[in-house]
């Protein structure tokens, strides 16, 4: 393929269109990440865009391979000392400022090889990183293993039925791609077909960036309008969208707490006021 045809991660991230369909992402993630509980978080590929910052597990991190530090705005320091395990290469702290944010550490690895552990996952957020890979299929399979029962996967990607869409593969064919794309743009509907055949349950999907696929912000914002129009009448059709998915493992019941009797109060007592408990849903 030419290299003509892959548009430079970095350099599209601060173009009009970049920024447009960037700060939807980043907005859609904030909103739906913080409400994700659990201990470990992994965000694979695309360190332009902080996935996991409005997110409150203890241990995230940053998941890279060749490709994806090569999206990266930041001068990415090469990786170093291997660790203990195969296939999977960290970076020291003091280097980890220049490409993960504060409080997450960075992996370099295959991404078709994951090198975590079989259900050791609650939240993996894949942005973009579908039409990157050269195998989806296996990346979401790999997704799968790793995540735990009831763990969660978000999945971003351009929308091939848009008019984002068609002026990509216009100008693919035109060698003038518009957005980074190394294969061809994965369709919603396709994804949802191969996530459910994984095991995996889809909890939402949400489209957005409804603007025409235009090169300048001037003529962004003179279609603003098509913002609320677009959500309206024509959802599907938008440059972006966000999927969340639930794995779900069949035959397993998840046990909650058990319930205890109150014991009678004894004649005379008031009761001690209970604490304020609020579920989360």
């Amino acid at each position: 393929m030419s290299e003509r045809t892959i548009i430079d991660w970095p350099a599209w991230t601060v173009s009009a269109p970049g920024r447009y369909v960037l700060d939807w992402e980043q907005a859609q993630l904030d909103r739906v990440v913080s409400d994700i509980f659990g201990y470990h978080a992994l965000q694979l590929g695309l360190p332009g865009l902080d996935a996991l910052r409005e997110n409150r597990m203890p241990y995230r991190g940053l998941v890279l391979d060749t490709a994806s530090a090569a999206s990266s705005p930041f001068t990415l320091p090469p990786p170093v000392s291997p660790d203990a395990r195969p296939g999977i290469t960290s970076l020291p702290s003091a280097s980890r400022g220049l490409h993960a944010p504060e409080g997450r550490s960075a992996v370099w690895c295959d991404l078709l090889d994951l090198p975590f552990e079989a259900q050791s996952v609650d939240l993996l957020v894949m942005p973009h990183t579908l039409e990157f890979t050269s195998d989806p299929h296996r990346l979401l399979r790999e997704a799968e293993r790793v995540l735990m029962p009831e763990g969660q996967l978000i999945i971003l990607g351009f929308n091939s039925l848009s008019l984002w869409g068609a002026r990509q593969s216009l100008g693919k064919v035109a060698g003038k791609p518009f957005v980074p794309s190394a294969h061809e743009m994965i369709a919603f509907t396709r994804i949802k077909d191969w996530i459910k055949l994984l095991g995996f349950d889809l909890e939402r999907g949400r489209f957005g960036c409804y603007r025409p696929p235009l090169l300048t912000e001037q003529w962004l914002a003179r279609y603003q309008f098509m913002e609320a129009a677009g959500d309206r009448w024509w959802p599907i059709f938008g440059a972006a969208y966000m999927i969340t998915a639930i794995k779900r493992v069949r035959g397993m019941r998840l046990i909650g707490p058990r319930k205890l009797k109150k014991p009678a109060l004894a004649p005379g007592l008031a009761p001690v006021a209970a604490p304020h408990t609020r579920n989360e849903h």
